[in-house]
């Protein structure tokens, strides 16, 4: 008997933990372990800053250009396979990282980190929920989001007392370790694409599914590709800048570094609140919702100035939390389980892209404007990318 709508089957519930855990950690040790490690790379090498974060930059495109080949095997062998060998992958990047001297040691092992990340971070969660429940695959991605959403809330903490003690080099070996003994054998734990659709039936997808309109789908993932780009040329830009522009609306560096930390907790309010009120509504409705909120942050920082940094921080903040569902859940509910995880490889290309050459093409902008208009400018541009949303319909 199936799952009514909106509930997740108590293997999906299992499966999503499994998955929320080990991307929580996968995200800590890969994606946000330049913020606190690259500095003292810098100081350790005496390289260029720009050489050091640079190749973080080339392990996001080429997680970005693997991404629809990945989507692909998932496609045909399940996500469990290719989960399994990211783990194995990432490892090695960061054994390469710990181990090879030099700044091209470095460079190496970021190389291997991309690749390991294009099938491990959250496209390849994502596309393996869609393959094993389909449709129904809305909850297990948001409960994954939830868990994974206190990623930076652990890697920072994490990797900043690791590193006095264990050096840059061996915290990358000891994260190395954490996913070979930790991350591997959770992801061994997930079932086989065939094995959950005959164990959970009503769950998996719908092999009726019907054909849709050829052109309706060119049209629909072009206006949600878009979507995603412009809000992730935001996200990619404020997360390197937050700091130092809220510091130009006159903040102090106290006050702007703790307006900056709330993102981390409404980013989980976010997903908590698409968890609960928004399970109801259609992905298309929640992330209309979502898109509007960063408008409604920016505007309400023109109107009020300074004073409104926070509500700002807060609104920007959920607004992300529910894009991340929305980039698993909106394109399966619009496009239905057939050749979603290929859909969500061609998504992640543009997307990664976009996060890694936003913060440094944007910086000149950051530097040269008043921090008003660049927030205002965030606004306008979220503005835009609402507007890409407005034109979709549900599945004709």
């Amino acid at each position: 008997m199936s799952q009514p709508t909106g509930q997740a089957a108590p293997d999906a519930r299992r499966n999503a933990l499994i998955l929320g855990v080990a991307q929580t950690l996968a995200w800590a040790v890969t994606y946000y372990l330049p913020a606190v490690v690259a500095p003292v790379v810098v100081a350790d090498l005496g390289a260029d800053p720009a050489l050091v974060y640079g190749a973080f930059s080339v392990a996001l495109l080429i997680s970005g250009l693997a991404a629809p080949r990945v989507g692909r095997v998932i496609e045909r062998r399940g996500g469990r396979p290719v989960l399994l060998a990211s783990a194995g992958l990432l490892a090695l990047g960061l054994l390469l990282l710990g181990l090879l001297p030099g700044l091209w040691g470095w460079a190496l092992g970021w190389v291997v980190l991309g690749f390991g990340m294009s099938m491990g971070l959250y496209e390849a969660a994502f596309a393996t929920l869609g393959v094993l429940y389909g449709r129904a695959a809305r909850r297990p991605i948001t409960m994954v989001t939830l868990l994974a959403g206190f990623a930076s809330t652990v890697g920072w903490p994490m990797s900043a007392a690791l590193v006095p003690l264990l050096g840059w080099r061996g915290t990358c070996l000891a994260y190395a370790a954490m996913l070979l003994l930790v991350v591997l054998p959770l992801y061994s734990l997930l079932p086989r694409a065939a094995a959950a659709a005959e164990a959970a039936p009503g769950t998996g997808p719908e092999p009726a599914d019907p054909v849709l309109p050829a052109a309706w789908v060119r049209r629909s993932f072009l206006l949600l590709a878009v979507f995603f780009t412009l809000r992730a040329i935001i996200s990619a830009t404020l997360s390197v800048h937050l700091i130092a522009v809220l510091g130009g609306l006159g903040l102090s560096v106290t006050a702007a570094v703790a307006a900056a930390a709330l993102m981390g907790p409404a980013q989980v309010g976010g997903r908590l609140l698409e968890f609960t009120l928004g399970r109801a509504a259609h992905p298309l409705t929640a992330a209309r919702l979502g898109g509007a909120l960063l408008p409604a942050g920016a505007l309400l920082l023109v109107l009020a100035g300074p004073v409104a940094a926070v509500p700002f921080v807060l609104l920007y903040g959920a607004s992300n939390g529910i894009m991340t569902i929305s980039r698993g859940a909106l394109p399966l509910a619009l496009f239905g389980p057939r050749g979603y995880p290929v859909l969500m490889g061609k998504l992640a290309l543009p997307i990664l892209l976009a996060q890694a050459g936003a913060p440094m093409l944007t910086a000149p902008l950051v530097a040269d404007q008043p921090a008003m208009a660049v927030l205002g400018l965030a606004g306008l541009l979220a503005l835009a990318a609402l507007a890409c949303l407005l034109p979709l319909r549900r599945t004709p």
